[in-house]
């Protein structure tokens, strides 16, 4: 298509200036056949084998797009911060309207100034030592600081993850830019205010995925030294899996993303009550058998101690106990028959030896003056007597003496 000659300003589509800025590109010699020279940021290639990328110079950036037939003869796989030339022609790519290099050969030229600064700074750290703490997070945190943009992606799909896992979550935020020259002191800042509550237990610094220079600020040596004084664990989520930043290192833990990373700072609290339910049952399975296992043991012992127990030598005894009183009592019995003959046959001989039985077969016991008169010597004619019977006394005068 010829560009029109327009005579007045004219009004035209989106299609025909798309059309009539490519003839300009087309037509100029320089464009259509030049190398370019920079550092490669943002690399992508799809399941289709194409290769797109852009070519960074400081501030300055273009769009590149290599296509598979081209990008089959690269010796190496290009990697972030590459420095390349590049050589091909620009274009318009009128879906978008952005202006393209379609690159048909590429050469690399050594490793790029951010990817040299970025490599210095990592071995330095390294050195430093600021790697190797890796803190434990805490199981079941009650406050998670996050340190992102408040208008970014990022943080609506962390949110949406707390609230689905652990949905009583306190969630902290401190808004800081994430890209640009001041992003670096505001995520600082940020990392030092979550660190002054006392109420945040753990600390997520995220953002979405980008080039090299979109991920710059987590590069950082600021934001670095930062995450290493923070008096919390912190998690790093910063752009996609395979984006590696200097914050990743120095972090308690890395993320490969900004979801993964409010994934792995709190558990799924279904998942939390399918375990406490299955160990409840395991618990009360575990007690039933050792109740169990113990009523046994009680009863086998019970029947030891029965077997053991001095009762039943207690209660022989106690037999023998009875047996020897039922003997005693035997033998008191016949002693006391004894007794109670022998008290018969003396008291039976008393008996016979009374004074009282004797007077009762006649005959008397004579005194004088309160001695018994048992000669007639004792006495003289004239001589009061008392004399007893066996059925009482009377006084006497002796006759005459012998």
């Amino acid at each position: 298509m010829q560009p029109a000659l327009f005579l007045t300003t004219p009004t035209i589509t989106v299609a025909q200036l798309m059309q009539h800025l490519k003839h300009i590109l087309e037509v100029d010699d320089i464009v259509q056949d030049v190398w370019v020279r920079g550092e490669l940021s943002g690399i992508s290639r799809p399941s289709s084998g194409h290769l797109y990328f852009s070519l960074k110079d400081g501030d300055a950036c273009v769009r590149c797009v290599m296509w598979r037939g081209q990008a089959v003869g690269l010796k190496r796989l290009p990697s972030e911060g590459d420095a390349v030339r590049a050589h091909g022609h620009i274009s318009i790519y009128d879906a978008r309207g952005d202006l393209q290099l379609y690159v048909d050969e590429l050469t690399f030229d050594g490793v790029g100034a951010l990817w040299k600064k970025y490599e210095l700074l990592k071995a330095q750290l390294q050195r430093e030592g600021l790697f190797e703490r890796k803190r434990p997070l805490p199981p079941y945190p009650r406050c998670i600081g996050v340190v992102t943009s408040e208008k970014g992606a990022a943080l609506q799909d962390m949110l949406r993850i707390l609230r689905q896992r652990w949905p009583s979550v306190e969630v902290a935020l401190c808004p800081s830019q994430v890209q640009g020259i001041e992003a670096p002191a505001q995520i600082v800042r940020a990392l030092r205010t979550l660190n002054n509550d006392d109420g945040v237990d753990v600390i997520i610094v995220a953002r979405g995925g980008g080039s090299i220079e979109d991920l710059w600020a987590f590069n950082d040596e600021n934001v670095a030294r930062a995450i290493f004084a923070s008096s919390q664990p912190v998690i790093s989520g910063v752009g996609h899996e395979v984006d590696f930043t200097i914050a990743d290192f120095v972090a308690d833990l890395r993320a490969p993303t900004p979801t993964a990373a409010a994934a792995m700072v709190v558990r799924d609290r279904a998942e939390v009550l399918r375990e406490m339910r299955a160990r409840k049952a395991r618990l009360w399975l575990a007690m039933d058998n050792h109740i169990t296992t113990r009523d046994a043991q009680l009863k086998n012992l019970r029947r030891v101690l029965v077997r053991l127990s001095p009762q039943s030598k207690i209660e022989r005894e106690r037999q023998q106990v009875d047996e020897h009183v039922r003997s005693l009592d035997k033998a008191m019995l016949h002693e006391i028959k004894v007794l109670r003959e022998r008290v018969q046959s003396k008291r039976r001989q008393l008996a016979s030896l009374n004074p009282t039985a004797i007077l009762a077969r006649g005959y008397a016991i004579v005194r004088r003056d309160g001695h018994v008169v048992n000669s007639v010597a004792q006495v003289a004619s004239g001589d009061a007597v008392h004399v007893r019977v066996s059925d009482g006394e009377f006084t006497a005068t002796v006759a005459s003496d012998a």
